[in-house]
């Protein structure tokens, strides 16, 4: 004999929704996170070699600038 333990009905349905929802709204803010690393590289790789100088950067810190926007290694805040 066996005996099952456990949701069913319209609770664990909610809850199943829930979950799913939240797995979604987290791969669409990993997309739209990367894509705005995407178009951040392409317009520092438009820049020419004197504009990234100017804002002191190198083009091989491009990489580096778009994965880690939060972090400023000068310790300068840029406004907005």
């Amino acid at each position: 004999m066996s005996t099952t333990y456990g949701a069913t009905g319209p609770g664990l349905t909610a809850a199943l929704a829930r979950r799913a929802s939240t797995f979604f709204e987290r791969c669409w803010g990993a997309f739209q996170e990367r894509r705005e690393r995407q178009r951040l590289q392409a317009t520092l790789n438009d820049l020419s070699d004197r504009e990234l100088m100017d804002i002191g950067a190198t083009r091989g810190e491009i990489d580096y600038i778009a994965s880690n926007q939060d972090i400023d290694p000068r310790g300068i805040r840029s406004a907005g």
